[in-house]
């Protein structure tokens, strides 16, 4: 799309000042500062993150963002995302968009297992992503709590964004219902609409939010996976090993935490140990809720699954309090989910028998 911003002698700035306008390089130069080069116009998800994670190390902290197409500014700037044509980690141009580019995290770093095309959000997250999640968490950059959380972020957060950017949908033929409140969707709705006057200093500013916006997603995501889901993998390795104690059957799992996030943990061990096959799989948690009583649920057969190893009996299910004691034969119910995947007891003990009974109906 052609741009409808103006080039003063060929400079593009991100921000406007009262003062009069100086050279690229002379602003540079006089302001010691780094910057940052992305295209200008309409901007989208991926960029906007790329920026919002470089200005998280310190050698960009202070940079400044400047929005351009013209090839004479991106030559001075530091670094340049997504636009210009080259990728070249050497000498820190990271666009996608030429056609002879076909990177994946896999290509790049071969050994790990995401193949989905990336986008300037996914360059800049393999090759500086370890070092920000360091910054974050203020931990050892060869820390094995900075390499599972910089794992977990690419996959529950940066593939999204090189997945929509690069147009590659979540599944075949039409999907059931449309998604339009994610985190490039709402980057997107950002930009003006085409029947409002559009000023170069009105997309700054809202470029400006944007990058506030994925930041704080970004952020949360790393202290999400590195202050509380790394936290809990040591809890679900106890759960698995003390099954039995819980259960003869070793197919029922008790969990002390009931906020405990053990499903993407659970999956993992349960391979690495090789609990993974046969007919003894683990097919019920029982833990905590917050209001004292007792939630019994299903495992699911992946960790982001709706569809269950073994739902809770169909005869149980949408029944409540007596209506439920008196059909499962246990007293103190609380209550069964429609969809079987969950329950409820007063009590650990009804929880646990609630297991075992759920273990014996086909």
């Amino acid at each position: 799309m052609q741009s409808t911003f103006r080039y003063l002698s060929n400079r593009s700035f991100v921000s406007f000042t009262k003062c009069k306008l100086l050279p690229m390089s002379a602003e540079k130069k006089m302001n010691d500062r780094k910057v940052i080069g992305t295209h200008d116009g309409k901007f989208h998800c991926d960029e906007v993150l790329a920026c919002a994670m470089l200005k998280l190390l310190p050698q960009y902290a202070d940079a400044l963002v400047k929005r351009t197409r013209n090839a004479t500014i991106l030559d001075t700037c530091d670094i340049v995302v997504d636009v210009g044509g080259v990728f070249d980690p050497s000498v820190h141009r990271y666009d996608h968009h030429q056609r002879s580019f076909q990177e994946s995290f896999s290509t790049l770093k071969p050994g790990f297992p995401w193949v989905t095309r990336l986008s300037s959000a996914g360059l800049v997250y393999v090759h500086f992503g370890q070092e920000i999640i360091s910054q974050v968490l203020n931990m050892p950059v060869d820390s094995k709590l900075v390499q599972e959380t910089y794992n977990r972020v690419y996959e529950g957060f940066i593939e999204e964004i090189d997945a929509i950017d690069n147009g590659i949908s979540t599944h075949d033929g039409e999907g059931r219902y449309k998604i339009t409140t994610n985190l490039s969707s709402r980057v997107g709705n950002l930009n003006p609409k085409w029947n409002q006057p559009e000023t170069e200093e009105d997309v700054t500013t809202k470029f400006n939010q944007g990058m506030e916006l994925v930041k704080e997603e970004f952020l949360d995501k790393i202290n999400y996976f590195g202050k509380c889901w790394w936290p809990a993998r040591e809890l679900v390795v106890k759960s698995i090993e003390d099954r039995f104690s819980v259960d003869e059957s070793g197919q029922i799992i008790e969990f002390n935490n009931g906020g405990c996030p053990w499903k993407e943990h659970f999956f993992q061990l349960e391979k690495k140990m090789g609990l993974d096959v046969g007919d003894k799989k683990i097919l019920y948690s029982i833990y905590p809720d917050s209001n004292g009583s007792w939630r019994i649920q299903g495992v699911p057969v992946s960790s982001h699954s709706f569809e269950l190893r073994k739902a809770l009996p169909d005869q149980w299910r949408g029944l409540r309090d007596k209506e439920l004691d008196q059909m499962s034969g246990i007293d103190g119910c609380v209550f069964i989910h429609a969809s079987g995947f969950i329950g409820g007891h007063s009590t650990r003990a009804g929880a646990l028998e609630m297991g075992r009974k759920a273990l014996a109906i086909n």
